[in-house]
């Protein structure tokens, strides 16, 4: 089984470098102006705005977005607005400036799958024209670079989030990187890292354990990790609604998951997902049912994933499924934007986009196995 996440091995847990200077942290240190561990992206972005807006407001974020996104922007008493995508995710600047006024105070832009967003400098060039703040969110890449900077500070203030590409219970950070989102900025008891190992950790180890060894009985797998989800202490999975999930995301950075952070190479992981990445293009890149979102890999990026856009997603699953890759659509739209046609686009988009896995726990040769299976 090729699973959408890597795990965490023995190996990992064992590993500790005798100088840190290709840590993961010490690769932040270099690359952003100042930054925040969190548990969470969402409430990362939820410390950065309270230090700039005010009540009453309204945000611009694309409607091809998680529905859980706009949860921190309610807390602060603001308005999300969605603006329309385009096919190939850049925005809609039409509609962008269309659903903006003299309450706007903010413009989101998503650097989606690892990659920057289409149309990213024309956004911050329209932020800087109106006087908003320029929301980075770059929660699939924390390692990308882009033009030799770092995606997530290519804004006044940015998100990334750690375990989207660690393995890891939990992790996100915040980049300020405006003057006045530094100055402004006054971390909730929320920043930081947890003082020690605590029972969520030693839950998380155990399913990550239990996934590999269970790993050739998939029904006996699952039946382990649905108990083994039972998580307390904020870490439980992404079930119920977007508020329920926010709430339980709101819990600090793990001890167990900085441990991590400052013993992977980010190089080592970049050079491994961007073979990965390749693989997946030589299997399916000429099939004539599949369209890979982004057909190169830029130098420095840092793929999440391998998105492809499918004729027919449900059939693809089922044969991604069948040969063993855990592979699913994304994102989960909020229902304001589905229930508007307006937003049909991205609407249509998380239906038809395929994300498929490309960590470094995979071996590129695991990927090259299936062509015969997959290249059609």
């Amino acid at each position: 089984m090729i699973d959408d996440v890597p795990s965490l091995t023995v190996e990992a847990l064992s590993r500790r470098r005798h100088g840190r200077a290709a840590g993961l942290d010490s690769f932040f240190d270099r690359h952003a102006r100042a930054f925040a561990y969190y548990g969470s992206g969402k409430v990362a972005l939820r410390d950065g705005l309270a230090g700039v807006l005010e009540p009453g407001g309204n945000v611009l974020l694309p409607a091809y977005l998680p529905d859980g996104v706009v949860e921190p922007l309610y807390e602060l008493g603001l308005e999300p607005r969605y603006y329309a995508v385009q096919p190939t995710l850049a925005p809609d600047f039409a509609d962008l400036e269309r659903r903006a006024d003299d309450d706007t105070g903010a413009v989101v832009s998503v650097d989606y799958f690892g990659f920057p967003q289409p149309g990213l400098e024309e956004v911050a060039a329209i932020a800087a024209d109106r006087g908003w703040y320029h929301v980075d969110d770059n929660a699939h890449a924390p390692i990308s670079r882009f033009e030799g900077r770092l995606l997530g500070t290519l804004g006044d203030l940015g998100i990334t989030s750690l375990w989207k590409l660690l393995p890891v219970p939990n992790g996100a950070i915040l980049y300020l990187t405006g003057d006045d989102v530094h100055a402004g900025y006054e971390p909730s008891d929320l920043a930081g890292v947890r003082d020690g190992i605590g029972p969520a950790d030693c839950r998380f180890v155990l399913k990550s354990f239990v996934g590999d060894v269970l790993e050739s009985n998939a029904m006996l797998r699952r039946s382990v990790e649905a108990i083994l989800s039972e998580r307390g202490d904020g870490d439980a999975p992404a079930v119920g609604g977007p508020k329920a999930r926010y709430e339980r995301s709101k819990v600090r950075m793990s001890k167990l998951s900085m441990r991590i952070v400052e013993d992977s190479d980010p190089e080592k992981i970049r050079t491994a997902r961007r073979a990965n990445y390749r693989a997946w293009l030589d299997v399916l890149g000429e099939r004539a049912d599949l369209e890979p979102v982004y057909d190169s890999l830029p130098r420095g990026i840092c793929p999440q994933a391998f998105p492809v856009r499918a004729a027919r997603p449900d059939a693809f699953l089922t044969e991604l499924e069948t040969a063993g890759v855990g592979g699913h659509t994304w994102p989960r739209l909020s229902d304001e934007v589905l229930e508007d046609p307006e937003y049909e686009t991205a609407t249509r988009l998380s239906r038809e986009i395929v994300t498929l896995p490309v960590h470094q726990e995979i071996e590129p040769g695991r990927i090259a196995a299936l062509g015969d299976r997959l290249r059609r």
